[in-house]
């Protein structure tokens, strides 16, 4: 994409696929090696600022951002990093509404990178199957930890679970601040975002109510 056709799109963000786009050589190289690479050009960005990074403060701060990139803020890349998502025989035949809610939400907008912040509500209606109540927490926080857009979060939050669950009974609810709002542009620190996505059962009104309801009268 050339200089010119960013300036187009300035602040009109795209997104038009559910998957997070990735180079097809993207894993080839090391966790290592990219920490390497990163940390050099980390370092030249801030000389470019004009930091001087022969001072004490600063001369280790090339590492410490690039392997806070590739081991922390941006695990979620990986697939190999992926949890596994382990489910059980829904042996006591529950089938109604089953909610994990204030899951943190910790990640980093794809157009400017800077943190996302809040929370994830999910809601899912058994079928056969159930899963382990921490893994849904860790499937969130997997998605969550690479550059992203809060829609497509939603969305592959949402995908991850219908399949491991085998159902569409399901709710993804996000709330969440954009420092990319509340820090640059118009800095309204007061605004939060939040994205539904949901199938099945939760197509009727009267199921989603219920949902919000359980959301927002929360006992804990």
């Amino acid at each position: 994409m050339n200089k010119k056709h960013i300036e187009i799109i300035g602040d009109d963000h795209i997104s038009s696929n559910t998957e997070t786009p990735m180079l097809p050589y993207a894993f080839k190289k090391s966790d290592a090696e990219k920490i390497k690479n990163i940390q050099q050009y980390f370092a030249l960005i801030m000389e470019e600022l004009g930091l001087d990074l022969s001072d004490d403060s600063l001369s280790g701060t090339p590492y410490r951002f690039a392997k806070m990139y590739v081991k922390e803020l941006f695990y979620g890349l990986n697939p190999k990093n992926k949890p596994k998502l382990s489910t059980f025989e829904n042996k006591y035949g529950y089938k109604k509404m089953l909610i994990e809610q204030n899951i943190t939400i910790n990640s980093a907008c794809e157009h400017h990178f800077l943190p996302i912040t809040g929370y994830a509500h999910i809601a899912y209606i058994p079928k056969d199957k159930v899963i382990g109540l921490s893994k849904i927490n860790r499937l969130v926080d997997y998605y969550a930890h690479r550059p992203q857009v809060q829609e497509r979060l939603s969305l592959q939050i949402f995908k991850d679970l219908k399949n491991t669950l085998k159902t569409e009974d399901i709710i993804v609810m996000i709330c969440a601040k954009h420092l990319c709002v509340s820090s640059r542009g118009i800095k309204d620190k007061n605004s939060f975002t939040t994205t539904l996505e949901y199938g099945g059962s939760f197509e009727d009104s009267i199921k989603r109510d219920e949902f919000l309801k359980a959301i927002n009268n929360q006992i804990l």
